[in-house]
């Protein structure tokens, strides 16, 4: 046991570079081998047990979401936050050298230096981004040059490593309709919003801990850079579905010695033991340690050549079954079913289950990782010529990836892409997929839920696929969605979204949305400007921090042509929703940025009206009589969302 905290922790282990290794990496059915291997032929007990109370009922109302997930920017990488630009030249050969900063980054710790030109910040895996910073780079492709300098060897591109908050789920994002059947997929979206009630053989008592210092339980208030425990809530929900009976005992710190005594109480009474994190290098993972401990043969695997979970930890403690699970959700829930289901059932007496597969197109090309298995999680749309399959991917913290997804498809570790247009085999997450009456792909705004929550509640099937306006452009060109909103204005003309239509597409006038510019109330440096004057202002300050957006958004080209060639500071920051842009402001990350006006309003921004917006839909005229699309427009056109989109802060055409 340490009695370093675990900002400490991973200082220490930046500076020394003195890093614990993953055991031989195995195959998934190397792993899974020697896991039965370990564990079967045994008896299985017989009982009679109660499902959980929210297991199979159906919601009775809408939930929206209340806050963003993430709900501040955070890296997905044990690493170092700096500045992209700094390092747009490191290479092998010629290595930069970027002055460390006096902080450490770990889970649950709140930035409080700027990261400035020149220099980088030690931060861990799920850690807040500080200030300053537009990108992670790996630990593993650096080296320290002294005590308070590190050599970086590889240059980074903006965003890299980071997950934007609200980039998984947008607060006042509608999360899951009336009459929806409650399994672990919708436990988690729900957990993961801080969302605490929702309206035989034995089954193996199965104990689940969550471990982390960041973790919250939902119900309970976030501090900064805290998070919601999402995993303990979504396994829970996921052993009952296959037969075990989930005894929770919380979320833990990262404690050697509180955990060890937790895991070796849990093993006494129950069948299995299953912990999520704790299995990477980081110095504050510690679960993996204990593990090796607790009982003959101890470690069977740790390190599956998969993606997602590469970290996860098999053991076998005195004939029960150990399994540490990686901390981030979509990890954790891929491998849990693809790896620890079939143990799990054949523990419960139940047969294999039997996964159904269907056949769909890739639109778009998914590159991939040599030498790991890659599962993509895809949401099935129907095309002009069979299914499609789009992936669903926000990054492996992104609980929506998995909960949206109808199912996944396997990429083989000697492919580093599946390509556009391939016909691969889906594996469905239930035996029967309902392909969507209403497919929307495109730009998102919380403005598409007031118009189609009344085709939901009418028993319509909507999909909604947000991939910013030019990505819903070509879907709509290539026949695969009914509509494409898109906000995209045309430089030479000063027109909106009309300029990019081409034949077989017609344009149905949405809302307009009002863009401009927000900043924290009160500062000062904006004090009785207007939107232009503040962007001057800013731009005349070296000190004001700027939030971007991504390439390709309509709001990119509103900021590009506003600041008309000038980079600021905090240019290559560029998140993928209004609501990261908000987000960025409101928690001091940067200073002034531009998203639209009902946005500033829900995270208290002041806001700067710059020009109203053209938000509308593209139409493919093949599609355009189609039941569920006339259904839309009828919805779109009625009383009720006009007065909604009005209330909501938008301006109905």
């Amino acid at each position: 046991m340490t009695d370093k905290p675990p900002a400490a922790r991973l200082a220490a282990q930046s500076a020394s570079a003195a890093q614990e290794q993953f055991l031989t990496i195995l195959s998934r059915e190397d792993a899974m081998a020697r896991f039965d291997a370990a564990l079967f032929p045994r008896d299985v007990p017989h009982e009679l047990r109660p499902l959980a109370a929210a297991q199979g009922l159906a919601l009775a109302r809408d939930i929206v979401a209340p806050i963003d997930v993430p709900p501040f920017d955070r890296a997905n990488v044990d690493g170092f936050a700096l500045r992209a630009r700094d390092v747009a030249d490191a290479s092998d050969s010629a290595p930069l050298v970027l002055v460390l900063n006096g902080e450490t980054i770990a889970c649950g710790d709140e930035p409080r230096i700027l990261v400035e030109r020149g220099t980088a910040t030690p931060i861990a895996t799920g850690g807040p981004v500080p200030r300053g910073a537009d990108a992670v780079v790996m630990i593993e492709h650096t080296q320290p040059a002294s005590p308070d300098t590190i050599n970086l060897r590889r240059a980074a591109s903006p965003g890299q490593f980071i997950s934007y908050a609200g980039s998984d789920i947008a607060r006042g994002e509608v999360l899951l309709r009336a009459g929806t059947l409650i399994g672990s997929r919708e436990i988690g979206m729900l957990a993961a919003c801080g969302i605490a009630e929702a309206p035989v053989s034995r089954r193996p008592r199965v104990a689940i801990l969550s471990t982390g210092d960041e973790l919250v339980q939902p119900g309970a208030r976030l501090a900064p850079a805290q998070i919601y425990d999402t995993n303990g809530a979504i396994v829970a929900a996921a052993v009952a579905e296959n037969g075990g009976e989930p005894v929770f005992r919380g979320a833990l710190p990262d404690d050697e010695a509180v955990l060890e005594a937790a895991m070796r109480e849990a093993l006494e009474t129950c069948d299995m033991l299953i912990l999520s994190g704790g299995t990477s290098k980081g110095a504050g993972d510690v679960s993996h340690r204990i593990v090796a401990r607790l009982g003959k043969p101890g470690i069977i695997a740790h390190g599956v050549a998969l993606k997602p979970g590469k970290p996860l930890c098999l053991a076998v403690c005195d004939g029960k079954p150990v399994v540490i699970l990686p901390g981030f959700p979509t990890s954790a829930m891929f491998t849990f079913h693809d790896m620890i289901v079939p143990t799990l059932r054949r523990m419960a007496g139940l047969p294999p289950r039997a996964d159904a597969k269907v056949v769909a197109r890739l639109p778009v090309r998914v590159p991939s990782e040599l030498g790991r298995t890659e599962f993509v999680m895809v949401a099935l749309v129907e095309g002009e010529n069979g299914l499609l399959a789009y992936p669903t991917g926000k990054g492996s913290g992104a609980i929506t990836s998995f909960a949206q997804a109808d199912g996944f498809l396997r990429i083989d570790a000697l492919a580093d892409h599946a390509p556009a247009g391939a016909a691969l085999d889906v594996t469905l997450f239930t035996p029967h997929v309902r392909v969507p009456d209403l497919t929307i792909i495109g730009s998102h705004c919380t403005g598409l839920d007031l118009v189609t929550g009344p085709l939901a509640r009418a028993g319509l099937n909507v999909r909604s696929i947000a991939v910013g306006s030019l990505g819903g452009l070509a879907a709509a060109k290539r026949g695969e969605c009914d509509l494409a909103p898109i906000h995209l204005l045309d430089e030479a003309s000063g027109v909106y979204n009309a300029p990019y239509l081409s034949d077989g597409l017609d344009l149905v006038e949405g809302w307009r949305r009002m863009q401009g510019i927000v900043h924290r109330v009160g500062d000062q440096r904006f004090a009785g400007l207007d939107a232009k004057g503040a962007v001057a202002a800013a731009l005349r300050d070296e000190a004001c921090l700027m939030v971007n957006r991504n390439q390709g958004a309509g709001t990119r080209i509103l900021i590009d042509r506003l600041l008309a060639g000038a980079r600021p500071d905090g240019y290559w920051n560029q998140p993928k929703s209004h609501s990261a842009v908000a987000a960025a402001v409101a928690q001091n990350r940067a200073d002034w940025g531009m998203t639209i006006a009902p946005v500033a309003e829900a995270y208290g921004l002041a806001f700067l009206p710059l020009t109203e917006e053209h938000y509308d839909l593209v139409a493919p005229a093949a599609r355009r009589n189609r039941p569920a699309v006339q259904a839309f427009l009828r919805s779109l056109a009625s009383p009720e969302s006009r007065a909604a989109l009005l209330a909501a802060g938008f301006r109905p055409v």
